[in-house]
């Protein structure tokens, strides 16, 4: 892999970018806080815009990249983040940076990041051999761990150093950087043949039909989808909470991000040796109940026991969450056939990530309404019990990977079948 130098370039070029992410996660909502003064409402307003693309393209998105080049694709969507992210430092210096200038910055770089995505898990293989891909995809996953254990820290001085407006302005120049590194790769890219091409509608029918119908994957869905929603509702005040109740700095925050992040650390190395010792199926279910049950520590906290208590909840989520990714998705890939891959994963993120805004919407009625450490509650509740689909559902008898696809095969005779014809055609 270190021989291969546009995997090389595409890996440093999102390594850069993964950090100035880091920077702009923090920096965005201080600028919101603190430099506009917005309200609970309107700051929960930021993050629904910014989620929003999830909801409207990412389905579309994953057709139209496989219609495509990608390259070109992730080239464009680095310089459009760049340009979006440069206004927000130059219209503060200027002095007229606006809470509406922010919404759609944060509307362009959330669109454009629907983009990257998907065209970024599907040009990997064209740039190493297949049984390259799993030391790819470890590269580049610890890259984006070390990126969420040391990123927040950093953002948080840089914030505090540079102000929250310039510290943007950080990772603009971290899209330019990835960007140019996209650009040298060398190998060439086959065009996608034209033939044989469905409606798109028809497509994207069929991958969704799959996901919902599917004995495993929907109950799975139905825990991401109601932890996420949930976990929006939380993430839509958690900010305000921590600076104007707890009377926590940028610094300290950041600080306990990624103190927290460590969590993420420790699940990815761990939960290997978790599932083969409970079993696939058991363990996710762990992870699920212990993940959700983690923001409790949120709204308990107080001005004396803040760091404490939110880096706990930090460290447990992120265990759990990564966790599950580990020990999961590699059985929704082998209960998949091949044709329905990049399609099975657009609908899992079109529902777990499209549900999302609406979570941000509600929790801004609700800071506004009952007050944020109410809210708080309410998101912390909502997440605990999140996980009782997959507790009763046929994962409890998944031992192992094997063990989910023979299941998969046992329970869904003609299973296949029915994903694949119109719901009005389904025999009840």
């Amino acid at each position: 892999m270190w021989r291969n130098r546009d995997f090389i370039r595409l890996w440093g070029g999102q390594t850069i970018s993964e950090f100035g992410d880091q920077v702009t996660n923090l920096a965005i909502p201080f600028v919101a806080i603190l430099v506009l003064k917005a309200s609970t409402f309107e700051f929960a307003a930021l993050r629904v815009v910014e989620m929003l693309p999830f909801s409207l393209l990412s389905l579309p998105a994953g057709v139209w990249v496989d219609r495509l080049r990608r390259r070109p694709i992730l080239i464009t969507a680095d310089c459009g983040r760049a340009l979006a992210l440069a206004s927000v430092p130059v219209a503060y210096a200027l002095g007229a940076l606006t809470l509406g200038q922010l919404y759609v910055v944060a509307f362009v770089t959330g669109t454009l990041q629907v983009c990257f995505d998907v065209s970024y898990q599907s040009y990997l293989p064209s740039l190493v051999e297949r049984e390259e891909l799993s030391a790819g995809n470890s590269k580049l996953a610890t890259t984006q761990s070390a990126a969420q254990v040391a990123g927040p820290g950093l953002a948080g001085v840089l914030i505090g150093v540079l102000k929250a407006p310039f510290a943007v302005a950080v990772d603009a120049a971290s899209f330019v950087a990835s960007a140019l590194f996209v650009a040298r790769i060398e190998r060439r890219e086959i065009t996608p043949e034209a033939s044989g091409r469905r409606r798109m509608r028809s497509e994207i029918a069929e991958g969704i039909r799959y996901v919902v119908r599917h004995p495993l994957m929907r109950p799975g869905l139905m825990w991401v989808a109601t932890s996420n929603f949930f976990n929006s509702v939380l993430g839509a005040v958690f900010l305000i909470f921590a600076v104007r109740r707890l009377h926590l700095t940028a610094t300290t925050v950041g600080l306990i991000f990624s103190l927290g992040n460590i969590g993420v650390l420790a699940g990815a190395m761990l939960a290997p040796r978790i599932g083969r010792a409970l079993g696939v199926g058991r363990a996710l279910i762990v992870f699920s109940a212990l993940g959700g049950a983690a923001w409790f520590f949120v709204p308990a906290a107080t001005r004396g026991s803040a760091i404490p208590f939110l880096i706990a909840a930090q460290v447990l989520f992120g265990f759990c969450a990564v966790a599950t990714n580990v020990v999961g998705i590699s059985i929704y890939q082998a209960i998949t056939p091949n044709r329905l891959l990049g399609r099975m994963n657009a609908s899992r993120r079109f529902v777990v990530w499209g549900i999302m805004p609406f979570g941000s919407l509600l929790g801004g009625v609700l800071g506004a309404g009952i007050g944020l450490r109410p809210t708080l509650w309410v998101a912390a509740t909502g997440s605990a019990v999140a996980f009782l689909p997959m507790l009763f559902s046929p994962w409890r008898r998944v031992w192992t990977h094997a063990d989910g696809e023979d299941l998969s095969l046992a329970l869904n005779d003609e299973f296949l079948a029915a994903a694949s014809a119109p719901i009005s055609q389904r025999v009840s």
